[in-house]
């Protein structure tokens, strides 16, 4: 009998042991879980945008934060703000000096951020490595047009009268020297055998002016993005010589023929992208790069990118890195040729 509730005993204290063990196993389990489960986001989120309300880029943004409330792949309320100054220089070098860590509070910029770091005029400090690439966005390419009077009908004949003499023909442009429309000038005219540094390029306040300049007959030649041009050609008012793009744009504007197409190996790209702060949080970063691969599925975001005239763009953070790596050595070795590399 006694050596009977000895072994009951024995029995009963190593039941229990195991129990707790796996009570214990268990509640590490959960731990664990719970170590690896963010809270992200928490609270508000705000979208710098380094240039002034109603721009292109401001635009992108508000359709960015539009989309992502209304399909519900963002709960929490955005704020979009805008910080403009020195052609993006300003809120670019501001969010990546002082928003480091902030994982609430987000950048979406374009081509120029790249620009600014490598020309000699372009005064920023910063770059892409300075913070965190998260995805691009959208894609626009720029054109060059002449009036629907003009006596060039392709790239071959004007390239052939500027090579000839550059003097002859003015290209207008809305933003300044070394910039996205004055590069769309000078780098195909640099693949088609023109010396770049003879063109002559007049620089206007944006390309509502630059356009008005043409029809006006002060300028021969326009460098602007497709979709600004594009109702003018509807309106019989220009004609599109050529696009910037790697191939022809889908939709309203697959007729418009490329550079290269018509024997000009050069392309360019204004991008739209977004961008967390340097020393932003894996949890953050993860977050982000799963929306917005999720938002471009979307058929309110696919409709945007009609209404605004946009190319689906998206690259993935990693992708996107690599692009801005290609596009920079590009871009350095054009800003040499032309005298204004820093």
């Amino acid at each position: 009998m006694k050596k009977f509730l000895y072994l009951l005993l024995i029995g009963i204290v190593s039941l229990s042991l195991t129990a707790c063990e796996g009570n214990l196993a268990s509640s590490n389990a959960n731990d664990t879980t719970n170590e690896k489960t963010s809270n992200y986001p928490a609270k508000p989120i705000t979208f710098l945008v380094p240039t002034g309300a109603g721009g292109g880029l401001d635009t992108t943004t508000r359709a960015l934060t539009k989309v992502l409330t209304d399909t519900k792949l963002l709960s929490q309320t955005t704020i979009v703000e805008n910080k403009p100054g020195g052609g993006q220089v300003v809120g670019t070098v501001e969010f990546a000096t002082k928003e480091k860590g902030n994982d609430y509070k987000l950048l979406v910029t374009s081509t120029p951020f790249l620009l600014n770091h490598l020309k000699k005029e372009g005064n920023s400090p910063v770059s892409y490595r300075d913070i965190t690439p998260l995805a691009q966005l959208v894609t626009e390419h720029d054109v060059l047009a002449v009036s629907a009077d003009s006596k060039y009908k392709d790239l071959k004949a004007l390239y052939k009268d500027l090579a000839a003499d550059p003097t002859r023909i003015t290209f207008a442009g809305g933003s300044g020297p070394g910039a996205f429309d004055h590069l769309n000038v000078v780098f195909p005219a640099m693949k088609a055998g023109v010396d770049p540094k003879s063109i002559k390029y007049v620089s206007y306040d944006g390309g509502g002016e630059a356009l008005t300049a043409l029809l006006g007959g002060n300028a021969d030649v326009i460098s602007s993005d497709v979709t600004s041009v594009y109702e003018y050609l509807k309106a019989g008012k220009v004609r599109i010589l050529g696009v910037s793009s790697p191939e022809r744009l889908p939709g309203q504007f697959k007729e418009i023929p490329t550079y290269k197409e018509q024997g000009v190996d050069a392309e360019l790209t204004n991008w739209r992208g977004i961008f967390g702060p340097a020393n932003m949080s894996d949890d953050a970063k993860k977050y982000w790069e799963e929306q917005i691969n999720s938002l471009i599925e979307t058929n309110e975001w696919k409709q945007e990118l009609e209404k605004q005239g946009w190319q689906d763009g998206y690259l993935s953070s990693t992708d996107f890195v690599k692009a801005m790596e290609k596009e920079e050595q590009m871009y350095k070795e054009l800003y040499t040729e032309l005298g204004m590399a820093k």
